[in-house]
């Protein structure tokens, strides 16, 4: 697939999988929900998460840490299907930045979080809100297109 159609898929879908390693590099995966800007920074395509009001074990999540620690990242997004000729996947990798709420970027994305995820609209993220640049864009498809 082209880049273009790799990043359409991709901020087409609902959830990724967030890839995060601590200092030593000891790998966490969580999934999560997104909104991506494209070219916001100098031409580069960002991918904004945020903490939201979901139940979790703690406040003090370790995919934060992880990127405080170590910011390099990966998002990966799939399409399973039991037809093989329709799977694909596209990953982007960067650099994770952490936001804080009242800065006008975390705004924006938050309002486009809302914008794209219903259960938004009654509950709106509360931050802090996750930022990823993305350097890098693979993609794969068994259409080969």
């Amino acid at each position: 697939m082209t880049d273009e159609q790799a990043r359409r898929r991709f901020a087409a879908a609902r959830v990724a999988r967030l890839a995060t390693a601590d200092a030593s590099g000891r790998p966490h995966l969580t999934p999560m929900v997104f909104a991506v800007m494209s070219g916001r920074n100098a031409g580069v395509d960002t991918v904004y998460s945020a903490v939201d009001t979901k139940p979790k074990r703690s406040t003090s999540l370790r995919r934060l840490a992880n990127i405080a620690a170590n910011p390099r990242v990966a998002v990966l997004v799939d399409h399973y299907a039991p037809d093989w000729h329709a799977l694909w996947w596209v990953r982007a990798d960067g650099t994770g930045r952490i936001l804080d709420t009242d800065l006008p970027e975390a705004r924006d994305a938050i309002a486009r979080l809302v914008a794209l995820y219903p259960q938004y609209r009654e509950w709106p993220p509360v931050g802090p809100v996750l930022a990823i640049d993305v350097a890098h864009w693979s993609s794969w498809s068994a259409a080969g297109d």
